[in-house]
């Protein structure tokens, strides 16, 4: 009251003024949140997002042409290429072999290690055939010719340049029971344990019987071709056979 009194008549009728203007002016009105934001005050936990789908594992990339890979096909079709290369990786595997012949690093040890659990089963055996170098393949087939002629030789035996034997990833095996190179030795005990295991180490049997039209050679129970684990377990989960079917090549019973 008294700062009204010191303001004198005008400045009373400005306070009174200023006073209901104040009083006039309606309060703001609450927002309705809700409005606002429609997961206000919803206990409801949010979707959890989708999980992405898994991308596909890419197909393998196969190299069957490069003389010195572990998948390269060799048959009457398709010689290596220089047809006397020769690989630069060949050791002596710590398996019995009777004729001290190398074979490429990845396939030696990959053999030690079957032999060793296919000794263990009781089904040992030991190398009767490895690397055979182009010269070597010369003389040999030349020999099955001059025995028994082009066309027989060329059922079980490989003209130079054509012979997996040259590409050190073959083992020729025995197991004493005299079935060396014959088709007997796949019922012997080491040779039924190596058609059943052979694949967990990487090999492949690769002329079995029944495919002669195919690979052009007669049944090879012994001759065990090395292309790594990949394909060898692709091969026995497919249920192929041969090399041919399993790379889409076109069969190659002559040359």
């Amino acid at each position: 009251m008294v700062a009204l009194v010191l303001l004198g008549s005008a400045g009373l009728w400005a306070a009174l003024a200023a006073q209901q203007a104040r009083n006039d002016v309606p309060e703001a009105p609450i927002e309705d949140q809700s409005a606002l934001d429609p997961d206000a005050g919803s206990t409801a936990e949010p979707e959890p997002e989708p999980s992405p789908e898994p991308e596909p594992e890419p197909e393998p990339v196969w190299d069957i042409d490069s003389p010195d890979s572990i998948t390269v096909v060799v048959n009457k079709h398709r010689p290596l290429d220089p047809a006397d290369w020769a690989p630069d990786d060949l050791v002596m595997p710590d398996v019995p072999n009777n004729n001290g012949q190398p074979l490429r690093k990845a396939a030696a040890r990959a053999i030690e290690k079957m032999h060793a659990a296919a000794s263990a089963a009781g089904a040992g055996f030991v190398i009767a055939s490895g690397y055979r170098p182009y010269a070597m393949q010369v003389d040999l087939f030349q020999s099955y010719v001059d025995r028994d002629g082009v066309e027989a030789a060329e059922t079980y035996s490989a003209r130079p340049g054509h012979s997996e034997h040259q590409t050190g990833l073959v083992a020729d095996v025995d197991d004493g029971s005299g079935c060396a190179f014959e088709f007997c030795f796949g019922d012997t005990a080491a040779g039924v344990w190596i058609r059943k295991n052979a694949y967990r180490y990487g090999f492949i049997v690769r002329y079995n019987e029944g495919q002669e039209g195919v690979t052009g050679y007669i049944y090879e129970p012994y001759h065990l071709r090395y292309i790594g684990k990949k394909a060898s377990k692709a091969m026995h989960k497919q249920g192929i056979q041969n090399l041919e079917d399993f790379f889409g090549l076109e069969p190659a019973p002559t040359y």
